[in-house]
């Protein structure tokens, strides 16, 4: 594709690459093409009682291109207004607002019960990860025997170096 480009440029008289450039900066904002196709032929076979329907490459490619534009404003909306309040970052409720002020507040919800189902898995795994470092910090309740002889000689020194070498 690149090379098209290229020879297509040559062909006006143009040398600048500039093109090459464009086309390598929309080539990192596209969406993954599988992605955007799983999410197209779900949504379609959820609509449709037919087993299978198939999508054309063009019309996937306007999928993918409709969703990144509406992804930047969704944005650009949500940086607004969070440089309205003040702040850098922004956080989800400022895209449950642009999501209102773009006239998408059918999203809202849905998307408040998925954040919410993701921060609860969040959460778990934290936990989860909490408890089993715990346990495995309360299973060596004695020290091993070569620093229980270093304690009874008295070489306490020697542990923390020996400790610090781990």
């Amino acid at each position: 594709m690149l090379e098209k480009e290229k020879k297509k440029a040559e062909e006006n008289g143009e040398t600048s690459e500039a093109p090459a450039t464009a086309v390598a900066v929309v080539e990192r904002e596209e969406l993954p093409k599988t992605i955007v196709r799983r999410l197209v032929k779900d949504k379609l076979s959820q609509l449709s009682s037919d087993s299978e329907m198939s999508v054309l490459r063009e019309s996937l490619q306007a999928f993918s291109e409709s969703a990144r534009i509406f992804i930047h404003y969704l944005s650009a909306t949500a940086n607004d207004i969070c440089r309205e309040s003040k702040r850098q970052i922004i956080n989800a409720e400022d895209v449950f607002k642009a999501l209102e002020e773009i006239e998408f507040p059918e999203f809202a919800a849905p998307l408040r019960a998925s954040l919410e189902e993701y921060r609860q898995k969040n959460a778990e795994k934290k936990s989860g990860l909490a408890k089993e470092s715990n346990n495995r910090k309360g299973k060596r309740k004695e020290p091993p025997v070569a620093e229980k002889a270093d304690k009874e000689d008295g070489n306490e020194d020697e542990e923390v170096e020996d400790s610090a070498d781990d």
